[in-house]
């Protein structure tokens, strides 16, 4: 999801409706914000733009990506640490929870902090108060916490990856980011907003997409959503000389895509993956594994909600899931 000027760029009626969720939710009291979405929906700019709408904004926006820090050194990164408290603290540290006082703590890609930094976690996100590591002292603070992730937590919950606990506490207010591929022409309505940025970065004046690329741009599912996009406009403007977008500038990717036929790319991170390469009754619990995960994104993990868009029963919905093991029993 790009963002211009505090906007999100689009005009698809999930994009104005987000817009509004994004309003709604930075102006409120809510101190955690969970937002879901794959890979290259732009989950960090709305996140940002939760913060720059809020009463917080002129304090920090702490970010963390949870998944590029090791383990054994997160919680120190949150909490910060006491001179002495490991092998290595040489100096007390200041962590990003106490530095974002009165602002907002971005926890990118948050299924990926470990079960006894989760419980820690959960404890600030209850009391308000944490102890840096090595310290017996408690320190309170007034934060906002926006977390992101690119799975089905309540899946992840079942598997024993997720405190369930500190999932119900985040989900207070889930914030859903459609994939591009279900965003219709808003597809190049970002190309557009790419064109116009680049042009100005690299000071070329490309005018347009030609009708057959447009038509390859409709039809694309891009599974790496507005981040591919963007990367696909640079890559034309620094590798190609024409003063518009033509189908010969398109990676074989797209093209073979398209020809093909095809009109959606299982994402990696929601199960997908080549069915021919599995056996049939595995294919097929993989897909409708797949199937069952997005619906319940959609609907904020409402099980009524959910098994009306899908079209069955809430009691089939919850047969389905139990047998694919998304639930318990």
């Amino acid at each position: 999801m790009a963002k211009y000027g505090g906007e999100l760029v689009g005009n698809h009626h999930s994009i104005r409706e987000l817009r509004r969720l994004v309003e709604r939710v930075a102006k409120s009291p809510t101190r955690t914000v969970l937002i879901y979405g794959e890979t290259g929906t732009g989950k960090g700019q709305v996140a940002r733009m939760v913060h720059e709408l809020s009463d917080r904004a002129a304090h920090h926006f702490m970010d963390i990506n949870c998944a590029a820090i090791p383990s054994n050194l997160l919680e120190s990164e949150l909490f910060g640490h006491e001179k002495g408290a490991f092998t290595g603290a040489a100096d007390r540290k200041v962590g990003l929870v106490e530095a974002a006082n009165r602002g907002t703590v971005f926890l990118d890609e948050i299924r990926e902090i470990e079960l006894t930094t989760q419980a820690k976690l959960l404890s600030l996100l209850d009391t308000l108060h944490f102890r840096r590591v090595g310290s017996v002292k408690s320190t309170e603070v007034d934060v906002r916490f926006i977390a992101t992730t690119n799975k089905i937590l309540l899946s992840e919950v079942t598997a024993g990856h997720f405190r369930e606990d500190l999932y119900y506490r985040l989900q207070v207010v889930a914030i859903n980011i459609p994939p591009l591929r279900e965003r219709g022409d808003d597809v190049l309505t970002l190309a557009h907003h790419f064109i116009e940025k680049f042009n100005q970065l690299y000071k070329r004046e490309i005018r347009g997409i030609e009708p057959e690329a447009r038509d390859m741009f409709l039809k694309y599912p891009w599974p790496g959503n507005v981040r591919e996009l963007e990367n696909l406009i640079e890559r034309i403007f620094i590798l190609e000389d024409d003063d518009e977008i033509l189908v010969s500038h398109l990676p074989d990717r797209i093209l073979r895509t398209v020809r093909s036929g095809a009109r959606s790319v299982p994402p990696a991170e929601q199960g997908g993956g080549d069915y021919l390469s599995q056996g049939f009754h595995e294919a097929t619990a993989a897909f409708q594994r797949q199937m069952i995960e997005r619906a319940l994104n959609r609907c904020d993990n409402n099980l009524q909600d959910t098994a009306r868009l899908l079209n069955i029963s809430r009691h089939s919905l919850r047969h389905q899931m139990i047998k694919l093991g998304l639930i318990s029993a």
